[in-house]
């Protein structure tokens, strides 16, 4: 493909709550054995996009190792691969990113040094599917500056206020645009994908610094949208973004749901993640288990209702698990009671534990017991 990839994935936020306390929000955990980033970056392998940079800031560790061998993606080949660019100390800045604009201009001789005469900028918390080469293909045929993928969300029960909402006019040029506005007049949605021709993206990002501006969808796209030649390309199939607990733990149950799981995992294209070799979950006598997702590496000896359960969670005897997520390598011990409940990974639970939220209210259960002394 005529591009090059580059997905931002060092934000963070309070609304994830203490999800994000050792992990970045592209690192979260999805459907039992990938990671919110192996979506879009299954989308660039997919979209025949052979170099991909992944650029990462806050609790960055997780997120690198997750990506410390590019064959799972396959980008790792002569012409192209996969980059992983933190922020770095030079002789001429010495600062995070501070923005979006501010973390591709960091990176901008990345940007100066390939070939490709388009760039593919893609969020790392979106769970989705979309053909880049379609994006690009009506990029090219509007003679558009940059085109911004959005979505419809007037059917979901997301808060849109939280997205940068779009108007459009009947050619889908984008007349308006608003991030996180206050009320929400529309319910089309940036879902943070951009295609941008590289020299142009090199000239605006540039001047950004020039001036001081930081945040690629203020600094840019609101700031020029009556400027530039701004079009929209709507994405008509499943679409969230997890950088909410709320809209964390619906994404995870929608993969209950078989015609959401058909459509990721057994329609092309595939979605890809590093493979870990554990053996496959063990059903002990007394386990019982209804509409739930149980990962590899999983010894399940209680009952199991409407939950995901991640890789190498150990489940007691006479334990009940209802409407919840938990997270890689958790053991929960004897007579245990979790209900609307997100259970961090590497917990240990002691025998006779509780704990109940609610359908408006999902609870982040962390525990810091130390498992050998059980």
């Amino acid at each position: 493909m005529k591009a090059i990839g580059i997905i931002l994935a060092g934000g963070n936020n309070k609304r994830i709550g203490r999800l994000s306390d050792k992990r970045a929000i592209s690192a979260l955990p999805i459907a039992g054995s990938y990671r919110a980033i192996d979506f879009a970056l299954s989308n660039m392998t997919n979209s025949k996009i052979s170099r991909v940079a992944v650029l990462p800031q806050f609790n960055a560790r997780s997120l690198n190792e997750h990506l410390s061998s590019s064959k799972w993606w396959d980008f790792g080949r002569k012409q192209g691969g996969l980059y992983v660019f933190t922020p770095t100390q030079t002789k001429d800045n010495n600062f995070w990113y501070q923005g979006t604009a501010d973390a591709l201009y960091q990176n901008i001789d990345f940007i100066k040094k390939s070939h490709e005469p388009y760039v593919i900028i893609a969020a790392g918390d979106g769970v989705y599917k979309l053909d880049y080469n379609a994006v690009l293909q009506k990029h090219i045929e509007k003679n558009a500056d940059i085109t911004v993928v959005y979505t419809n969300l007037k059917e979901t029960d997301d808060d849109l206020t939280r997205f940068g909402i779009l108007k459009l006019d009947e050619d889908e040029r984008i007349v308006d645009f608003e991030e996180k506005p206050l009320v929400a007049e529309s319910s089309d949605v940036s879902i943070g994908v951009y295609v941008i021709r590289r020299r142009h993206l090199i000239e605006i990002l540039e001047r950004c610094a020039r001036e001081d501006r930081y945040d690629f969808v203020k600094d840019v796209l609101v700031r020029y949208k009556g400027v530039r030649k701004i079009y929209g390309y709507k994405l008509d199939s499943y679409w969230r973004n997890i950088s909410t607990i709320d809209s964390y733990y619906r994404t995870n149950m929608d993969f209950l749901k078989k015609d959401i799981r058909d459509y990721f995992f057994k329609e092309y294209p595939d979605v890809y993640s590093k493979v870990d070799d554990l053996p496959p979950a063990k059903y002990n006598a007394g386990s019982d288990i209804k509409n739930s997702i149980i990962s590899s590496g999983c010894i399940i000896n209680g009952k199991i209702e409407n939950s995901v359960l991640f890789k190498d969670v150990y489940i007691g005897n006479n334990c009940t698990i209802k409407n919840s997520i938990i997270l890689n390598n958790v053991y929960i011990g004897d007579d245990s009671y979790i209900e609307n409940c997100i259970v961090e990974s590497r917990d240990t639970l002691r025998p006779g534990t509780n704990y109940v939220g609610t359908n408006d209210e999902i609870k982040i259960v962390v525990e810091k017991n130390v498992r050998y002394i059980l």
